[in-house]
């Protein structure tokens, strides 16, 4: 008997009793499907993390000062001269100030997520939020301290309708207009608390509106990701130098960053797809139990057979190949159900998702793998049973 015949045989035998193949498969459908989608959740919301940090710039060095030390204090004047003292490492540097739970309205209407962070004329490059429209908070808006701003195209659309129109408009942030003098570039799809979602002031602004005496946050941006770790260790030497105190600072290498991320979610990943995977084990062990009990419901079957000339090899494939046949229909289904699975529970728990090939062909392999591993012991006690012994089954 030849693999075509064992496989339309195998299907003949399935269709025969739908029910108890369904539940039979029911074990690799579920196996398959949390597999799938346990890894496409955990990489969208991996991915979803790593464009965030990616957004904030690979080459960016942020820096937070949490107290004094030493004889001194730093300031922005400081940070500018360690930039220009080392030209090779480093680019540029922005302050930042986070305006905590600001009021955002304009007319009537108000938004309740959306970000006022304050920076310098160099933040829009550093944190990869550059106008689109219009232009970006200059050094001049800075010094005069003017009530100017640029907005994502989340506020721009909510607000004004669209990008173009906002220019111009006014906005009031905690009470105070501000005219909108540029509109990011749209990253997010325009969707509410992302980085769309976002208000950039002048940081002298921002230290105001947040009642923020002196600036702690800074963030540098290194020539290139190459002297990123170089540029990270000249800041830090530079600041244990001013404070005598490693505890006073802060200091994070997003490349670093990054990277450490990227390696805990794949680990993530792994452990999710293993704990996942024991449904494939279980869901192998019931192939097996209904694999014997079909080997003795059709003992006298296999006893016509092997009279008739059969080979204990073509009873052998006969019902491994139902086995495999039977987990890679239910390892196909499984992957349907895994995919559809994934997209709801992306709407439901409002996270994005990347339904991972790697995952469904791995997934697949594996059950097609189990069918053949747990339907070989029931295929091999078929094989060898005594065609005499079997035709006086009853």
């Amino acid at each position: 008997m030849n693999l075509k015949q064992s496989f339309v045989l195998a299907l003949k035998s399935l269709m025969s009793s739908k029910m108890r193949s369904f539940l039979t498969m029911l074990g690799i459908i579920i196996g398959v499907g949390a597999v799938i989608i346990i890894v496409s959740l955990i990489e969208g919301m991996t991915q979803n993390m790593l464009d965030t940090f990616e957004s904030m710039g690979a080459t960016n060095i942020q820096v937070m000062v949490r107290g004094r030390g030493g004889n001194r204090s730093v300031n922005l004047d400081d940070m500018y001269k360690l930039c220009e003292d080392n030209p090779d490492y480093l680019k540029s540097v922005t302050p930042t100030v986070t305006v905590s739970g600001a009021s955002i309205k304009s007319g009537n209407e108000s938004l309740d997520t959306t970000t006022v962070t304050g920076g310098n004329e160099y933040y829009a490059e550093i944190s990869d939020k550059e106008a689109e429209f219009g232009r970006d908070i200059s050094y001049v808006d800075c010094e005069a301290r003017l009530l100017n701003c640029v907005v994502g195209t989340y506020v721009a659309k909510e607000f004004y309708g669209g990008a173009e129109k906002a220019l111009g408009q006014s906005v009031k942030i905690n009470g105070r207009n501000f005219t909108i003098v540029g509109v990011m570039e749209e990253k997010n799809d325009s969707k509410e608390s992302t980085g769309d979602d976002a208000i950039i002031v002048p940081y002298t602004v921002a230290q105001k509106l947040s009642g923020m005496g002196r600036l702690s946050t800074f963030i540098f941006c290194a020539t290139n990701k190459d002297v990123a770790e170089a540029a990270q260790v000249l800041v830090e030497n530079y600041l244990f130098k001013t404070f005598s105190n490693s505890n006073a600072y802060t200091v994070i290498n997003m490349a670093s960053l990054i990277d450490t991320v990227s390696t805990m979610t794949d680990t993530m990943s792994l452990l999710g797809a293993c704990v996942a995977g024991v449904s494939l084990l279980v869901g192998g062990i019931g192939i097996m139990n209904i694999m014997l009990v079909s080997v003795t419901e059709r003992t006298r079957e296999i006893g016509v057979r092997k009279s008739l000339g059969a080979a204990p090899w073509d009873i052998l494939s006969q019902f491994v190949v139902e086995a495999m046949t039977t987990s890679c229909i239910g390892g196909v289904i499984g992957i349907l159900f895994g995919i559809a699975g994934s997209v709801v529970g992306s709407r439901f728990l409002n996270i994005p998702t990347a339904v991972s090939f790697t995952a469904i062909m791995i997934s697949f392999t594996i059950s097609a793998f189990i069918g053949v591993a747990f339907g070989y012991f029931p295929a091999k006690k078929a094989a060898s049973l005594n065609p005499i012994d079997a035709l006086r089954y009853d």
